[in-house]
């Protein structure tokens, strides 16, 4: 009956047999009894149509009545907001810590808190990148967001390959490691970091987006295809050189346990221990990136969306697993968050400073 009266109404004649055969259905002459009153009869574009029915999206510009339906909320976004969740939860832990022990000021945990603050964006950026997609619309919303995920995968990225030289160092000037990498030059590395990541966070709100040519997009909107391309190659050459650096690291570590004879029981045993946690590294960080990477250089924005979200969740959940590589891990750190827990430290962990050995690389 309401698509009938409504298409009479819309072609500009009243309806003669308006009979219904309920007595409780509105008429369409009372605006009080309406489901779907015009507030604006007059304007054009915003009269009822034959579509103005129950469960109807408006896309007149001149529209400006309430949508009588929500938009559709993806699983895949809800998924990434809550990876972004426990990615933000597990890093504040891990900053927390390392803030408040004075003791944890070395330049391996300078490192690792910036690592952990990168993921801690990144995180923020996933949260926030939902609200923006269902709650504000707006293409300088969606550059912000965009913004913050590039830098902060950005920095989570060069980070790892920073803590991956710094573990090379360690080893390889062992001697001079303490006195050549000092707190001031560590923080100085850390800021040329952020500083490159922030550059390349701003670039799609200098005009680097597809917001103007949908055809140049990439499969992570509004990035276009060539730098999408060009991220992905940036995060292959990182991936080569870590690679490079912890077989280099297993040489090592390797020939001090040849060299040491005394102690040679206790050092392979130690660099067995170091080869499987860089093959736990290498593997999780091959797993999570490179299919994101290489999907990137591939595909397009015409390709399946669903390829893209389950390769950007796949990458999501690096900054999951890192705090648990590189924080939770360390004795040091184990020790900072009994202390702030419980008050207490177990009778296994011991209060001494911690030699780094191999089996830490």
């Amino acid at each position: 009956m309401i698509l009938s009266l409504a298409a009479a109404m819309s072609s500009g004649g009243i309806p003669q047999n308006t009979t219904s055969s309920s007595p409780f259905d509105p008429s369409p002459l009372d605006p009080w009894l309406d489901p779907y009153p015009d507030p604006y009869p007059d304007l054009p574009g915003v009269n009822a149509s034959s579509s103005d029915v129950p469960g109807r999206t408006y896309t007149s510009d001149l529209d400006l009545r309430p949508l009588t339906s929500q938009q559709d909320v993806s699983p895949w976004d809800v998924a990434l907001c809550v990876t972004g969740t426990l990615i933000a939860c597990e890093n504040a832990l891990v900053i927390a810590v390392l803030f408040y022990t004075p003791t944890l000021r070395a330049p391996m945990f300078i490192l690792i808190g910036s690592l952990a603050f990168a993921d801690l964006l990144a995180g923020l950026g996933l949260i926030l990148n939902f609200v923006f997609t269902y709650l504000v619309e707006g293409e300088v919303v969606t550059l912000v967001a965009t913004g913050i995920l590039i830098a902060a995968f950005s920095a989570s990225i060069l980070n790892i390959l920073a803590i991956t030289v710094d573990r090379y160092l360690s080893l390889y000037n062992a001697l001079t490691y303490h006195t050549e990498r000092t707190v001031l030059f560590t923080y100085l590395v850390v800021g040329v970091i952020w500083l490159v990541c922030l550059v390349l966070g701003v670039l799609p709100a200098l005009g680097w987006n597809c917001l103007d040519d949908q055809s140049t997009c990439s499969v992570c909107r509004p990035v276009t295809k060539s730098n999408a391309v060009a991220l992905a190659v940036f995060f292959l050459l990182v991936f080569a050189l870590m690679m490079q650096l912890y077989l280099q690291i297993c040489r090592i570590a390797f020939r001090h346990a040849q060299q040491i004879a005394v102690q040679h029981q206790f050092l392979a045993m130690s660099t067995t221990k170091g080869v499987q946690t860089l093959s736990v590294i290498l593997g999780t960080f091959a797993t999570c990136w490179l299919p994101f990477a290489m999907y990137s250089i591939v595909a397009d924005s015409s390709y399946p969306i669903i390829y893209t979200y389950s390769t950007v969740l796949l990458a999501a959940c690096n900054s999951v697993i890192n705090p648990v590589i590189y924080a939770f891990r360390n004795p040091d750190i184990q020790k900072g968050l009994w202390l702030a827990c419980c008050g207490c430290v177990p009778s296994n962990l011991s209060l001494r400073p911690r030699a780094r050995t191999s089996s830490d690389v």
